[in-house]
């Protein structure tokens, strides 16, 4: 798919982060976009950037929906081929995700199953939805954004990674699974995995307001003493702080998180709609994940050591996990 000119694309999580700019950047080359996200306010700023940059008559339309919840996908579905008028879509960005859910010994149990059920749920949910409207197009590309953490399942020695890494290792089997089982029953439909490195966009902010079913910005009592927990077991005096300083602390390494990132979501989206125009099924965003990638192939039996995440950290400059 070389022209996304007149096209309609589906995108999930559009209301931040690479969500936002590959919706900015579609519509920039004329493609109209639907996308849905469980904040309604930040979908309408994506809108609101998107058709100012946005050839006339280009549509663009918002959706509050959770991908971890199948009814809500299906309604999602119902809803762009109502308002788009259309009973086909040509590309499809299952991009939503959130972080959490690091540990199965000490996490509650609640929060690994949401960060499972968004990152592959979403994904599955995704699929089974909008694949017999993309089947009725001329052509058509499925996007699963899956992460290094599909490859690499970790985020170094002292942090316990465990939800995401099984979601975003499920994307990518799923997705390499797709390429024989599309060309077989439907070879006009084209599919890749998106794998990003450290990217700047809000997903740390974010994942807490959903797995916490909240926008306020604060963290709760009982998010704060599990903050408390985690701290102190990567060898921070939690004790000695205020809650204050917790929450001071929370709220500058989400800041950090996006800011301080080797490739900002505007690149990473850049990235992705050069491969899906270039039929790449394996997308590595970031130098520091083609490094990664290139390391866990290289020496897989020692990526969980310690020495193994030191090297890789100086190499990749990674801070991820320290």
């Amino acid at each position: 798919m070389k022209d996304f000119s007149g096209k309609i694309a589906v995108i999930t999580g559009g209301g931040t982060g690479m969500g936002r700019e590959l919706a900015r950047q579609l519509t920039a080359e004329g493609c109209n976009v639907a996308m849905c996200d469980v904040s309604a306010p930040n979908m309408e700023k994506t809108k609101t950037l998107a058709t100012a940059e946005a050839p006339q008559g280009v549509r663009v339309t918002t959706h509050v929906a959770d991908v971890s919840i199948e009814d809500q996908i299906n309604r999602f579905r119902d809803e762009v081929a109502l308002q788009m008028e259309t009973d086909k879509i040509h590309l499809l960005f299952n991009n939503a995700g959130i972080g959490g859910g690091g540990s199965m010994v000490v996490t509650p149990r609640a929060e690994w199953d949401k960060t499972f059920a968004v990152c592959w749920g979403g994904v599955y949910y995704g699929v089974r939805a909008f694949l017999p409207m993309l089947m009725k197009a001329d052509e058509a590309h499925i996007v699963n954004t899956s992460s290094v953490n599909g490859f690499w399942a970790s985020l170094g020695p002292t942090v316990p990674h465990t939800a995401y890494s099984a979601a975003k290792f499920a994307v990518k089997g799923f997705t390499e699974a797709l390429i024989n089982d599309l060309r077989l029953n439907a070879p006009h439909v084209k599919c890749s995995v998106v794998m990003p490195g450290h990217i700047g966009t809000d997903i740390a902010i974010n994942s807490r307001k959903v797995i916490m079913g909240t926008d306020d910005d604060a963290l709760p009592p009982e998010a704060l003493k599990l903050a408390r927990t985690r701290m102190a077991a990567m060898g921070v005096e939690a004790d000695k702080l205020t809650d204050a300083q917790i929450q001071g602390l929370i709220d500058e390494q989400g800041r950090r998180f996006r800011d301080d990132a080797p490739t900002t979501a505007a690149e990473a989206a850049k990235v992705i709609l050069d491969g899906v125009k270039n039929e790449e099924w394996r997308i590595l965003v970031g130098d520091d994940a083609h490094r990664m990638d290139r390391m866990v192939r290289a020496d897989p039996e020692h990526a969980y050591e310690p020495g193994f995440f030191q090297r890789l950290a100086e190499d990749t400059g990674w801070r991820l996990g320290r």
